[in-house]
């Protein structure tokens, strides 16, 4: 598929977008506008739980939810795949509509639509960075752009604005000394993750943001190199990102809610223990069950789950750790209350899970 960018737009700008679309997001809600899903209408019609939770997929990976499925972690509950997405701001705002159950984001974006309102709470962690899976980002070998301030009027691809890569670039440049009005002069420019690397090496942009798979595949081809990492800016490990539930479902099915909590904790914790090659083997196979015309070649770089926290509880310092970020992009005015953000109420995992034998 050819590879479109969209305008550029500077890194300060999206503070307030995000927040309108967080306030859509919470009116159609609250309005029920669209009108809920069968599955979650069951678990309102004489007090039964749901068993059947709605989520957003990524091509060509798998996700936690999908892994823990497969395991035979969530029990009677069934997943039922709505559609793709590549970015997380969208994936929590369609829980926050009711068009899924299940989505996560990154931290800041999971705080964003909290803050603006939104009816969701977040419970369990379900990305993060360390040595070995972490987000860099990319210049070619050849391109002269050597320091943050060389980034000034360059744009970098992105995959969403106002979540974790903003974030982390914001901070790398404040942190670089740059001013308010400098960091200005740095274009942020949405590219799927996917073609992100094609965009860089045919200099549609600057810089390109590489994690996981994607990053090593492009390692694999060479030529380029890591201009700062999020682990380096932010330091290492942690855990960046959140799965959520809408408060009224975590209200109207609490066993179906701690069963999935619980399950993506244990298959967060297979993934930890299982040897590499086994978690490449299931993920290749969820990927054929599926059918969704997909490829798995860029699987094989796989190398860690990535997830901080055993078994994947939060910790208030998931979120205080962007609030100076989050300060500056006039998202919050003071101190946190993470009361109001996250819950481990239905992570009923205590001790890391003994790895399983796959099935099938």
């Amino acid at each position: 598929m050819k590879n479109r960018l969209l305008p550029a737009r500077t890194i300060r700008t999206t503070g307030t977008a995000f927040a309108m679309a967080a306030v859509v997001a919470v009116t159609l809600a609250l309005s029920g506008c669209g009108g809920p899903a069968t599955a979650q209408q069951a678990g309102s019609d004489g007090g039964a739980e749901v068993k059947t939770v709605r989520y957003q997929g990524s091509p060509n990976t798998v996700a936690l939810v999908e892994v823990a499925e497969d395991l035979g972690y969530l029990g009677d509950v069934k997943l039922e795949w709505v559609s793709n997405t590549t970015s997380g701001p969208q994936s929590i705002q369609s829980v926050a509509t009711d068009q899924t159950d299940i989505g996560g984001a990154f931290t800041g974006a999971v705080i964003k639509l909290i803050e603006a309102g939104a009816p969701v709470k977040a419970v369990i962690n379900y990305y993060g960075e360390d040595n070995e899976t972490f987000t860099g980002y990319y210049v070619e070998e050849g391109s002269p752009i050597r320091t943050a301030r060389d980034l000034i009027g360059k744009k970098i691809a992105v995959n969403t604005l106002g979540a974790h890569h903003e974030a982390v670039i914001t901070t790398h440049l404040k942190n670089s000394g740059l001013t308010p009005e400098e960091i200005k002069q740095v274009q942020l420019v949405v590219v799927p993750p996917n073609e992100t690397e094609v965009a860089l090496r045919k200099k549609q942009v600057d810089v390109g943001t590489l994690g996981g798979v994607l990053q090593d595949r492009a390692l694999a081809e060479g030529g380029v190199r890591a201009l700062f990492t999020d682990v380096g800016v932010i330091g290492g490990p942690f855990d960046a990102g959140q799965y959520v539930l809408r408060n009224d479902f975590l209200a109207k099915n609490p066993e179906t809610s701690r069963t999935l909590v619980t399950g993506v904790a244990k298959a967060i914790e297979w993934q930890r223990s299982t040897p590499r090659e086994q978690v490449i083997a299931k993920f290749e196979e969820i990927i054929a069950k599926r059918g969704r015309n997909e490829s798995t070649e860029a699987l094989k770089y796989w190398k860690s789950v990535g997830v901080a926290s055993p078994g994947g509880r939060i910790q208030d310092t998931d979120f205080t750790r962007w609030a100076d970020y989050l300060k500056s992009a006039g998202i919050i005015t003071g101190d946190l209350d993470t009361s109001t953000l996250y819950t481990n109420e239905f992570n009923l995992l205590e001790t890391p899970a003994p790895a399983a034998t796959p099935k099938g």
